[in-house]
């Protein structure tokens, strides 16, 4: 640490302070529901209804987990396999489209563009629970209820990315390079795909999370679409095991800990692609 630094923290030792302690408790505040999990998943049945949040009695994470993976001939496994399948095919096409809509707002002019625009962003203020009828009675329609492609069509929309690549690709892709790539022969796509989609490479890491985090959460869409098991998500097949906990008195412990399994992949993908997306939240965030 520099003198200079050293001096400003003597200057104004009561903000800092008061800061740090201030991070502290919301830290901790955001992570104790996860330690509470951590701590009933490693206890009996019995032990759910002790409110301590520390270890206690026989540890039995390790035989909790495999009766959770086990349990129905391994369904928890196959909900996990779904919610992987929707988030990861449903995040991956949704940035794909985003990225391309807001790269054609951001630099192509044409009549309405800014219309067009607004609209998105008015899209991004319709709540989900807003569109799960509407989009089950345009499904049912069609008769595509009750499958795969009615949790992954709605998936790939998302207005939130289609507006940050916007901002992102109005900032990080110079016009300049673009009409140099013309004038060498590029025709549109491939300078899209070889030259901004590179340059663009954070915002879309950002939009990529957002939508799995997104895609991996939703319950609602799935409990209107589907009726088959099988096809259930891991948000859905856990609140099926939480209805079913007067039944089977196990149930309750299994939705604690397949709950906190369901958060693991979440907790990988954020810190794999931690850099990435920081990145990208913050140009998004700074610039227009």
């Amino acid at each position: 640490m520099s003198t200079l630094q050293r001096t400003r923290l003597r200057d104004r030792p009561i903000p800092v302070i008061a800061t740090t302690l201030f991070m502290v408790v919301c830290t901790a505040y955001f992570l104790l529901p996860l330690w509470w999990m951590v701590v009933a998943s490693s206890t009996t049945r019995g032990g759910l209804t002790d409110t301590s949040l520390w270890f206690h009695g026989q540890f039995e994470l390790w035989t909790n987990i495999r009766n959770v993976v086990t349990y129905q001939d391994h369904v928890y496994v196959r909900w996990v396999v779904n919610s992987a399948f929707y988030a990861t095919v449903g995040a991956l096409v949704g940035t794909l489209f985003a990225s391309m809509a807001g790269y054609a707002l951001a630099k192509y002019v044409f009549p309405g563009r800014e219309a067009v625009f607004n609209v998105i962003l008015a899209g991004v203020l319709v709540p989900a629970t807003a569109l799960a009828l509407p989009l089950f009675l345009m499904f049912s329609k069609v008769d595509l209820t009750d499958s795969v492609w009615s949790i992954l069509l709605p998936s790939i929309v998302s207005p939130f990315g289609v507006y940050l690549s916007r901002i992102y690709a109005a900032a990080a892709v110079p016009d300049e390079l673009l009409e140099a790539a013309r004038m060498d022969g590029a025709g549109e796509f491939r300078a899209f795909f070889t030259i901004s989609l590179r340059l663009m490479g954070p915002a879309l890491v950002t939009i990529f999370l957002f939508q799995f985090v997104t895609i991996w959460n939703n319950y609602l869409l799935p409990l209107v679409m589907l009726q088959n098991t099988k096809l259930y998500p891991v948000t859905l097949g856990l609140a099926t095991w939480n209805s079913q906990k007067a039944i089977a008195g196990n149930l309750q412990l299994y939705v604690v800990v397949g709950a906190l399994l369901s958060i693991i992949p979440l907790m990988i993908a954020f810190l794999a692609l931690q850099r990435f997306w920081q990145s990208g939240l913050s140009e998004g965030g700074v610039k227009s």
